[in-house]
């Protein structure tokens, strides 16, 4: 068995994520001053690429930074609702029955699709629901004065100001002219929600009109997502992941830090939920139980990283996959999951400071479960003779803040 960490298992295909829809809300970003002085250097810089200084002064001229921007930035629902919530809402039946009713319209375009790429049909059309409510919400925002406004804030300069230069490039191309080159907050474009750079280098014509149109083509929209999907590593007739039932005693603290093969898995304890053989498939996976012991348990495979070229959040590529799953009619989970209670940015904070306290490495405390938030808290569950499935209940925050008295 091969142990390293759940990001390494991932590491080749992620990518810088892009949101659908515009979550609501917004707060102010560094004054006028700082904004013009980014933007002076930056104008050094975009004039010393190569780009034509008519188009870089011409969109550089009066540019204002976006007031909404960096609170959005601050306010994805991947990393603030329970689990559960997310993925429930996400992949929902009525989602999936628009879904199957929108791929049925597309069917000869999409089979030409995975015949070139390998990328399923429902797939791209899970993608294509998650980013943008099958094209109902491409937001509209003005690419360029949002990556102005994300670069000058500071917290992600180097991605912002590489989108702005493909989108500055794009412009030059003479292929889009600025006022369609409209998105999200966060300046992801079109149906599928490409950020600049994949544009450029991904985006495909595929309804033969001679553009490369995400905003008007579905089928140029999802072809392109499944080029982008295809060039991160789909590996074709290879689901994404399996759900799976553990046996009593079963040692949780392995989630997110093992990968191994599905035999291995199996060897371990582990069953399909559906009561199939797991050892039927040879290929690495890493074992997930996002919501606990107490919820469904998944063993993540190499397409689930893929799908997280669209946005580097498990929330968002396990929602999407469970919706694919539900637009090809697939059975839906064994093990339903659990209710979930939320909790509380000054609870998070707080049990992230108690693990803190006890000695474990796990960044500042900001209120983000993240991995290695997840990582400490089993290694303290585990120490502490409990359940080590690293999932943050009110009952286990209750246990962490009466470790610290």
């Amino acid at each position: 068995m091969k142990r390293r960490t759940f990001l390494a298992t991932a590491a080749a295909a992620l990518a810088t994520p892009a949101v659908g829809a515009d979550p609501t809300g917004g707060s102010s970003i560094a004054g006028d001053r700082a904004f013009a002085e980014w933007l002076s250097a930056f104008r050094v810089t975009a004039l010393a690429s190569g780009l034509p200084a008519t188009v870089v002064e011409r969109e550089l001229a009066d540019l204002k930074p976006d007031p909404r921007v960096e609170g959005l930035d601050r306010n994805q629902p991947e990393f603030s609702r329970p689990f559960s919530h997310y993925v429930k809402r996400a992949a929902s039946e009525d989602r999936a029955a628009i879904g199957r009713r929108r791929m049925a319209g597309l069917e000869r375009g999409l089979e030409k699709v995975l015949a070139t790429t390998g990328v399923p049909q429902e797939i791209l059309v899970a993608i294509w629901g998650m980013e943008s409510g099958y094209g109902a919400i491409l937001g509209d925002h003005d690419v360029i004065r949002s990556m102005a406004t994300l670069a000058a804030d500071g917290r992600r300069r180097g991605f912002a100001e590489d989108q702005l230069l493909a989108t500055l490039r794009i412009i030059a191309s003479g292929e889009w002219p600025r006022e369609r080159l409209v998105g999200s907050w966060a300046g992801a474009m079109g149906q599928t929600q490409f950020i600049p750079s994949s544009f450029l280098s991904l985006a495909v014509d595929a309804d033969g009109d001679g553009r490369r149109d995400l905003w008007g083509s579905p089928l140029d929209a999802l072809a392109s997502a499944a080029n982008l999907l295809a060039s991160a590593g789909w590996v074709p007739g290879q689901g994404w992941t399996v759900e799976v039932v553990a046996p009593e005693g079963f040692d949780y603290a392995l989630t997110e830090t093992l990968s191994t093969s599905l035999s291995a898995w199996r060897d371990l304890g582990l069953r399909r939920a559906d009561g199939a053989d797991l050892s039927s498939e040879g290929t690495e996976a890493a074992l997930l139980a996002p919501t606990g012991a107490q919820g469904p348990l998944f063993l993540l495979m190499a397409n689930h990283f893929v799908i997280r070229r669209y946005n580097n959040a498990v929330t968002y590529a396990l929602a999407g996959g469970l919706l694919a799953d539900a637009i090809a009619g697939r059975a839906g989970l064994v093990r339903p999951w659990p209710e979930e209670t939320p909790l509380s940015l000054a609870d998070r904070i707080a049990a992230q400071t108690a693990l803190q306290a006890a000695g474990y490495d796990l960044g500042e405390p900001d209120g983000v479960i993240g991995q290695k938030s997840r990582a400490a808290l089993r290694a303290w569950q585990k120490a502490r003779g409990l359940v080590a499935d690293g999932y943050l209940s009110p009952e286990v925050v209750a246990l962490l803040r009466a470790s610290t008295v």
